[in-house]
């Protein structure tokens, strides 16, 4: 697969019991391993992934990610119930599979986490704060924050982006200009 980029991350990342997870077979995509050895590392090493680590989907939620993304339709006729790695899971994992691209994986799993967290944190502030010059600079950092998690790494010399979030109690829009060398 190459270098890891948050976007590669960021598209695996999906909502199961109110976690977010990455489900076993995009784990080893992501580590260029099998599947089977991402499951088997964890079986050897049990006492690292303890509850909220990790935890198998059930019958009834396989059906319903195979259903809601296309990636996985290949799972639709697998025996097996996908496994889904909690943060801390991938951060317990990442020190068991040691190879560079297990390396540049992890690194791109916290980075990508990290983000949608600061988003989210940023976005609960801003409907809550009364202090303008604060919400402006927490709008900056939200519209950095997009800016990064919708980048393709296209190359251009110039590039200007515009998001408009309409939330219940705020509506938010960042122009972000971003000038490549």
């Amino acid at each position: 697969m190459g270098i890891i980029n948050f976007g590669d991350v960021e598209t695996k990342i999906l909502c199961i019991r109110n976690f977010q997870v990455i489900l076993d077979s995009d784990v080893a995509e992501l580590y260029g391993v099998k599947t089977k050895e991402v499951n088997q590392a964890v079986i050897n090493n049990s006492e690292k992934f303890p509850k909220g680590y990790i935890f198998e989907l059930n019958q009834t939620e396989k059906n319903e990610v195979v259903k809601k993304f296309d990636h996985l339709s290949n799972k639709r006729f697998s025996p097996y119930l996908p496994k889904a790695f909690t943060e801390k899971g991938l951060y317990m994992l990442a020190t068991i599979l040691k190879s560079s691209q297990a390396t540049q994986t992890t690194i791109a799993i916290i980075e990508a986490f990290s983000k949608l967290k600061t988003l989210s944190r940023n976005i609960k502030i801003l409907s809550a704060t009364e202090d303008e010059s604060y919400k402006r600079e927490l709008l900056k950092q939200s519209g950095e924050l997009i800016t990064e998690i919708l980048d393709d790494n296209t190359q251009s010399k110039e590039t200007e982006t515009t998001i408009e979030l309409n939330f219940a109690v705020l509506k938010f829009k960042h122009t972000q200009k971003k000038i490549s060398s």
